[in-house]
């Protein structure tokens, strides 16, 4: 286990008060990454700091609202998605409006990649990484994963599917990460589904509704934990493993009572939760409200394949 071996302290704590976090990911040395929607930018953390810094500033490359964030050491990017949260209060100084997939270079900070949604409703949620680099992202918005091949400069539409619309008032896709069967794993936020993309060739095939061992409450992150299991977030308040068996998903609570948890990540034996507290986003009734500040990110042991 080298290095990953240390005993991770219990929480790191988040510079800001408005940090409210959307999602983390880190790199095989141990580097944690923390995308900020309330605040804008992205805080790093590097192996073994019990503090975090502010890494990419707030509106840095046009960016807004931070939502999902991941890092691709094989293209040394770190993928991010963008979004203008302004008519919910959500402020951050910028020049460019819309949803956009950003990429930063992993190493040095400086924006690389700005790739625009297409379509009239579009909110870039996560990412994940295929086989051949490509980054595959979720639209909230919409019935849509966008698909970013390297060399490209615009996103396409990779599947479309009905089973996959957000209801009427709520959040669509959100979570996304490729099984080692190759097909690519999703849920949607406010109805709580788990669905299976077939891959063939890298095009989008059949959707299929996976049945959960139980209901899932604001399904969000899901990331691969090797095999057929994922670790993924309910935005209720847990972090839970996820075993598929056939259409079946079996879930496991791991931890419960996070305020909103919104991201998780593994380095090691261990994976890192980010809480987001977005009621005092997104909840009317919590609006003007004071979030319990400093923002954490948490560490949980996770045995590994």
């Amino acid at each position: 286990m080298g290095s990953n071996a240390f005993t991770a302290p219990a929480s790191i704590d988040l510079p800001g008060d408005r940090v409210f976090p959307e999602n983390i990911t880190s790199t095989k040395d141990g580097t944690l990454y923390v995308g900020s929607l309330g605040s804008g930018g992205i805080i790093r953390i590097k192996p073994g700091a019990a503090k975090a810094e502010l890494w990419i500033k707030p509106g840095a490359f046009g960016s807004r609202s931070i939502f999902g964030v991941l890092a691709d050491e094989r293209s040394s990017t770190l993928w991010a998605c963008s979004n203008d949260m302004s008519t919910l209060g959500v402020v951050i100084a910028s020049t460019e409006n819309g949803s956009v997939l950003k990429g930063f270079d992993l190493k040095t900070g400086q924006g690389k990649v700005s790739a625009k949604l297409p379509g009239d409703h579009a909110l870039c949620n996560d990412i994940a990484i295929g086989a051949d680099g490509s980054a595959f992202v979720t639209n909230s918005a919409a019935p849509e994963i966008l698909r970013f091949q390297q060399g490209k400069s615009q996103l396409e539409v990779w599947a479309n599917d009905p089973l996959l619309a957000p209801p009427a008032g709520g959040s669509g896709l959100d979570g996304i990460a490729f099984g080692r069967d190759g097909n690519v794993y999703v849920d949607t936020y406010t109805p709580g589904e788990l669905f299976r993309v077939d891959v063939t060739d890298g095009n989008a095939g059949k959707v299929t509704k996976l049945k959960p061992s139980r209901p899932l409450t604001l399904s969000d992150a899901i990331r691969p934990l090797g095999g057929n299991e994922f670790l993924i977030i309910e935005g209720a308040g847990r972090l839970d493993r996820m075993r598929i068996h056939g259409n079946r998903a079996v879930i496991e609570t791991l931890k419960d009572g996070y305020a909103v948890p919104t991201g998780v990540t593994v380095i090691g034996q261990t994976a890192w939760v980010s809480e987001g507290q977005l009621a005092y986003v997104f909840d009317p009734a919590k609006k003007g409200q004071s979030p319990n500040v400093p923002f954490h990110i948490y560490s949980v042991p996770v045995r590994t394949r």
